[in-house]
């Protein structure tokens, strides 16, 4: 690694640190939104399996609702599915910017382009993530149910 005479080894690394701090505490928003969307597919897969689980007892009338709901189950576990893909994508994107960062220092070679471009599409990920995840909220909330059927 070339360093002008006056930078040392150490305020190189430093820097590059603090120019990482942001990237890690994104980071770390997104692995708690991706517990959250986990705990989440964890209910609605439980859901579904305990509704599964009535259809051999349950009389013909009652079968279609159980069939429409688990229809509704289905649609949201996707959703769900889609809003940690891109999720889990983001993070993988900033984990990358973070690397190239320090590549980038340790090697003396210009990535801020590569940079800027990883931020935005993880930037992107994230947006879309958070839409399907918005959009399963919205889809659980219009098929609740409260009170006596």
């Amino acid at each position: 690694m070339q360093l002008d005479p006056g930078i040392t080894i150490v305020s190189t690394v430093a820097h590059v640190i603090q120019l990482s701090v942001a990237p890690v505490f994104l980071l770390s928003g997104v692995g708690a939104m991706l517990a959250v969307f986990m705990n989440r597919l964890g209910r609605v897969v439980d859901r579904a399996r305990a509704l599964e689980s009535l259809l051999p007892a349950t009389a013909e009338a009652e079968r279609e609702a159980i069939h429409a709901e688990l229809a509704t189950l289905s649609r949201r576990a996707r959703l769900i599915n889609w809003a940690t893909s891109l999720c889990a994508m983001c993070a993988i994107l900033i984990c990358l910017v973070i690397a190239a960062l320090f590549t980038g220092s340790f090697l003396a070679v210009d990535v801020s382009a590569l940079v800027g471009v990883l931020f935005v599409v993880a930037m992107l990920m994230l947006t879309l993530g958070l839409m399907s995840f918005l959009k399963e909220v919205h889809l659980a909330t219009m098929t609740m149910r409260i009170g006596a059927r």
